[in-house]
């Protein structure tokens, strides 16, 4: 499970931003505090939160957000040469409501390997300091490069998933400001689903990955990550 009592960065006005430092690993060492943070985005940031970002000796920020949502809510980091965006979908790559989102993960993760592996390498071949990696909320796409990543690096499936599923009070408040605006019954169900984040979606994309690929690590290595990547991913979170 999670370490708790973990101290959490505060960006003005990020709505779910953590530290992913603390988080066990089976062989008993920890994530280092400050090497790993996933948020939400980053367009919110005031002018404090983003002296904030700054303070935290970030040396990269992996965007994963598509090319549209980052011309439509552009980064106050846009122009600078820590922010990478990296978007997890190709162009034509479809979107099926109806999937539950764990197989909406597993389509993803499937489709394309190699988006995916290029995002954890991104976190891999980072100059030195903390890498954050975000998406819209924080939760989805982000989630899932955090979960790759922390998994690599020896993180449980257990505690992948609980951290997963922690959300931020501010980011509930916010989905539930959305799901007023809804008046269709069907697509606020739908909105109100999306917006959830429980252990067990995260673990049954976990077993997906070991049931068709062997897990993590073979995973990322069918797309495109080096051994040199996944040597330095490892030693990045979990210093020896």
């Amino acid at each position: 499970m999670p370490v708790t009592g973990r101290i959490h960065p505060q960006w003005p006005n990020c709505l779910n931003v953590r530290d992913l430092g603390g988080l066990p690993t089976s062989d008993g060492r920890q994530i280092s505090a400050g090497a790993l943070i996933r948020s939400d985005n980053l367009t919110r940031l005031t002018e404090a939160g983003v002296k904030a970002v700054r303070e935290a000796f970030v040396s990269r920020i992996v965007d994963v957000r598509s090319p549209q949502e980052c011309a439509a809510y552009p980064s106050p980091f846009t122009n600078d040469p820590i922010h990478h965006n990296m978007p997890l979908s190709k162009p034509g790559d479809t979107y099926d409501p109806t999937l539950s989102i764990d197989q909406d993960y597993i389509v993803m993760l499937d489709r394309n390997p190699d988006l995916l592996a290029a995002a954890v390498g991104a976190i891999a071949d980072a100059p030195p300091g903390g890498v954050v990696v975000h998406c819209h909320a924080g939760k989805d796409r982000a989630g899932n490069v955090v979960a790759l990543a922390l998994s690599l690096a020896g993180v449980g499936a257990e505690s992948v998933a609980a951290d997963y599923a922690i959300l931020d009070d501010r980011m509930r408040n916010h989905f539930d400001e959305q799901l007023a605006l809804i008046n269709d019954p069907t697509e606020r169900s739908q909105l109100a689903e999306s917006f959830t984040a429980r252990p067990e979606t995260m673990l049954a994309v976990l077993k997906h990955l070991d049931d068709r690929y062997g897990g993590v690590e073979p995973y990322l290595r069918l797309g495109g990550l080096s051994d040199n990547q996944v040597n330095a991913l490892k030693a990045r979170l979990v210093p020896s």
